[in-house]
Parts: structure tokens; sequence; C-alpha cells
């Protein structure tokens, strides 16, 4: 509530400051100065725009940070390294964001190339709220670079995002519940990380989540970071269910799972990205695949 007040607060001051310096201008009728205030004025307005889909974000979780899981579906090293332009899209959206953070948790890589797997987690204010819509499947449609014969491939990846959760939210965890087991890190990391058994993996066996975090050196810091992913998977399901009672009504409502694609990025034989759900589409790829990716995520904020 604060946050919103906040953003109320300065819209209001900043549409008394453009009109005071409007009335200015036209007592002055100064063309250079109409240049700085229509500047000025398109900066509010997209600022206002931002507030606007936050406003619509009211779901329990939105504020909170995001980790964001990307696995590499089947199709072998064209799979893989369509995981990693995911990764690396969602990586460059984060970072040119405002006040942004983003954290590695957990990467395999593929044989070749690309990644058969990562963890990240994104630290901003409604981070969840904003990304929360991109959990499901992508599919890429190119003329593969790992092919000589240079045929086209088409390769999916599925994504899941969930929220990090705080100290507030309780989640009873009982230990009974758990399997904890620790294996050696893979991947870069450093001799260390690799030559100790430091990496952690936590089942929760009643509803069979798995996590697990390798990127410290420490086994007690990777074991504190899955369990906290392990919260987040739980209060995200409890989310999930809560969501569904809701929607139960909805005849169109599909799970999200690997026959339910999301999105269609097709480099080959013409460019176009197309969300499947709310028919927005662009033939900009290059700025996509370079995290310019807030289109998509506006365009997905009213549905259910």
């Amino acid at each position: 509530m604060e946050k919103k007040l906040e953003d109320f607060d300065y819209l209001q001051k900043s549409i008394e400051s453009i009109e005071e310096f409007f009335l200015m201008i036209q007592k002055d009728y100064d063309l250079n100065l109409a240049k700085e205030l229509f500047a000025e004025t398109e900066t509010i307005y997209n600022k206002s725009i931002k507030i606007r889909y936050l406003n619509l974000m009211n779901e329990e979780g939105d504020f909170y940070n995001a980790f964001l899981e990307i696995h590499a579906g089947a199709g072998g090293t064209e799979s893989q390294d369509w995981a990693a332009m995911l990764q690396r899209m969602y990586i460059r959206w984060a970072e040119s964001q405002e006040n942004c953070n983003v954290s590695l948790f957990l990467e395999t890589k593929g044989e070749e190339a690309g990644i058969k797997s990562t963890i990240i987690k994104i630290s901003k204010e409604y981070a969840y709220g904003w990304l929360k819509r991109e959990s499901g499947i992508h599919r890429l449609v190119r003329i593969s670079p790992f092919d000589s014969n240079k045929r086209r491939h088409t390769s999916f990846a599925s994504v899941w995002v969930y929220p990090e959760i705080d100290d507030k939210i309780e989640i009873d965890l009982n230990e009974s519940d758990l399997r904890i087991d620790t294996f050696r890190a893979s991947g870069a990391g450093g001799q260390h990380v690799n030559k100790t058994d430091s990496a952690v993996r936590i089942t929760h066996i009643p509803t069979n989540i798995v996590v697990q975090c390798q990127t410290d050196r420490s086994q007690h810091k990777n074991k504190s970071n899955a369990m906290n992913m392990l919260r987040s998977r739980l209060f995200e399901l409890e989310l999930k269910k809560k969501r569904d009672k809701e929607n139960i009504a909805n005849k169109e409502k599909k799970e999200i799972g690997w026959g339910n694609q999301i999105r269609s990025y097709v480099l080959h034989p013409y460019k176009l990205i197309k969300d499947l759900r709310t028919n927005y589409e662009t033939s900009n790829v290059e700025d996509i695949l370079n995290g310019n990716i807030d289109e998509f995520l506006e365009s997905t904020q009213t549905l259910n």
C-alpha cells in the first residue's frame, strides 16, 4: 500500500509540475522549452503506464522477488541452446530494470552447448507479478546452427516462475517429510566447488517437489537457499490451488505442462514472436531475445 501511495503522489506532483511548465511556455512562447516539456511528458506518461500495470498486480505473492526455472526439452543440443537463449533473455530484461539484481542458483551445462536447466532469482519489487505468466512452454523454430545440413528445427523449453516468500509467511515443514542429499557440484564455480559435496538437493516427500542449489562453496548456505526455494515452491503450489478453485468454471483454462505452448519464436522462414494466449505478436525478434520483453509482459497482465 505504501508503494501504491508513493506512486500516486509521484504522478500527482509530476502532473502539477507539467501544468506549471506549460503555463510558463505559453506565456513566453519558448519552443525550446516546449521540446523539453514534450520529452518530460513522455517520460511521465510511460511511468504512468508501468504504475497502471502494477495496480493490476493484486494477487498474493505479486510483490515478491521471483525464482525462474528453465528446462530444455527433448532435442539435445538444439533445445539446450534454446534454454540458454531464454536464460539470457530474462537476465537481460532484469539487468535493464531499476533496482534489480540477478542471482544464479543452479546451472547444468549441456554436453556441447547451452544448458539443460537453470534456476535464477530476480530480486525486484513485483518481479513475480511481472513474470508469473511466463510459466509454460516456449517454442523456437529456426535453422539449427548445429545441423550441418542447415535444416529447420523446432525446439522446446519450459519456464516456471514462482515467488520468493519472506519470513512473514509461515510454511510448516516437518523434518520427517524431507529427504536431503548432498552431492558434488558440476559446472563452473572453481576447484573448491567441484571437489567437495557442497551441492544440496531437498525432496519434499508428500508433494514430490525437488529443489537443489550448488552455487555457493558452503554446503550450509546451499542448504539454506534450497530450503528457501522449497518454501517458495510450496507457497506457489497453494496459490495455484487457490487460482484453480477460483477458475473452476473457466472451461478454457489449461494446465501448465509440456503440451501447453504459451509463446512461439519463429526465426525462419520468417521472423515472428507470438503469444498464443493474447495473440500479441511482433517481428522484432532481435530486441525481444535481447531482453526487451516488456510489451509481452504487459500484454499478459489482464489474463486470468
